[in-house]
């Protein structure tokens, strides 16, 4: 079994036996750039890839299967970055802190599709744990980065390190996903995603080191 199909840039790809696998995840990711993480079905997968209908079975019970194992693997390419940028907090967390938000933004510029498919795909965690797992391996590494950052406020104002971590999420991805993806969904703004990043930051870390007001 084999297939050969030009790429964009023209050159032949080819496809043999046992690959089958690599050649469904690719052309999954090439079908999500185009139409988003649902707007294909499982034929069309086996079709982009170039092989019979009947064929993804050998590896994937159903489309869903086939877009877990697709967001998984973006988790766990997502974790390593996040991983590589925290640098066990080296020289210091501040700094190190603002390396993992911009390696958050760097993830979803370059990897647009792998980033749809982990955010916006609607796999089930309870039918595939293993995305979730990965995607807790990707947290995890923020979490640990706000741990060390809160340790530097004073006891009576360490903000719980959870609390903060889903914050600090939630800004970076909603800055990742207007802002910085690597595809049309981009918007523009007249500063660079990590500028913006980097003042919403301070401003929320500036906010937790201030006492709370005095509201009797």
């Amino acid at each position: 079994m084999g297939w050969n199909k030009n790429d964009d840039t023209g050159t032949r790809r080819g496809y043999h036996h046992g690959n089958l696998r690599e050649a469904l995840i690719r052309a999954a990711l090439e079908l999500i750039a185009k139409k988003g993480p649902s707007g294909f079905s499982f034929a069309e997968a086996a079709r982009a890839a170039g092989v019979s209908p009947a064929a993804p079975y050998r590896h994937f019970r159903d489309r869903d299967a086939l877009m877990a194992d697709v967001a998984e693997r973006g988790f766990e390419a997502f974790a390593h970055d996040l991983e590589a940028a925290w640098n066990k907090g080296t020289p210091n967390p501040r700094a190190a802190f603002d390396r993992v938000g911009k390696a958050y933004l760097a993830f979803a510029r370059r990897e647009p599709a792998l980033f749809s498919a982990m955010f916006e795909s609607g796999i089930s965690f309870v039918d595939f744990p293993a995305v979730r797992e990965a995607g807790d391996r990707a947290f995890a590494v923020l979490r640990t980065a706000c741990e060390a950052v809160a340790a530097s406020y004073p006891a009576g104002r360490r903000p719980p390190a959870a609390m903060m971590a889903l914050h600090i999420w939630s800004l970076s991805h909603g800055i990742a996903t207007l802002f910085a993806r690597g595809d049309a969904s981009r918007r523009p703004i007249p500063m660079s995603p990590e500028e913006l990043l980097e003042a919403a930051t301070l401003i929320y870390l500036d906010g937790l080191d201030r006492p709370a007001p005095d509201t009797r």
